[in-house]
């Protein structure tokens, strides 16, 4: 093949003609990435913004449950401090305590203390609610308990075991 002016200009103009040709088709293909980028980004903003609705509606209700929840927990204490309820708390102290103590010993002041605390431990696991619950699982549609001596016990033994 000879060099001559015409076949180093069919050489240029082939290069020039392939150049254009390679620039055309990556314009094309960075178009195609621009608008691909595009919908990437419409859609992760869709996202978030479903996600920012969904953490909104769940911090509302956060702190709907969290006004309610104080407003029950003032209730609670309102209704705890009426008039009588102490006194209420301390005649049923005593009465379990006498009741204990004619059992146990009766005659003896120390029994009578020592009841006496027994009762008054008693009667606030009672308020924390878990003998409450197993008396009002266990207790006849009539009024008296089918509770046994021996499921209050295994109670009474769990709770001593947690406290421990």
């Amino acid at each position: 093949m000879e060099l001559n002016v015409y076949t180093i200009l069919y050489l240029l103009i082939g290069g020039a003609v392939g150049w254009f040709s390679s620039y055309i088709k990556s314009r094309f293909e960075v178009a195609a990435h621009k608008k691909e980028l595009k919908e990437y980004k419409e859609h992760l903003n869709r996202q978030m913004q479903i996600t920012n609705e969904g953490n909104k509606t769940l911090e509302n209700e956060l702190y709907d449950l969290k006004k309610v929840n104080e407003n029950l927990r003032a209730s609670v204490n309102a209704l705890s401090h009426k008039p009588g309820r102490a006194e209420i708390k301390l005649l049923n102290i005593y009465d379990t305590s006498l009741r204990k103590m004619m059992q146990k010993a009766p005659g003896f002041s120390g029994a009578w203390e020592a009841s006496l605390q027994e009762s008054e431990k008693d009667y606030e696991e009672r308020e924390k609610g878990l003998k409450t619950i197993v008396k009002k699982v266990f207790s006849s549609p009539f009024g008296k308990s089918n509770v046994s001596e021996d499921a209050v016990e295994h109670t009474e033994m769990l709770d001593n075991k947690k406290g421990q």
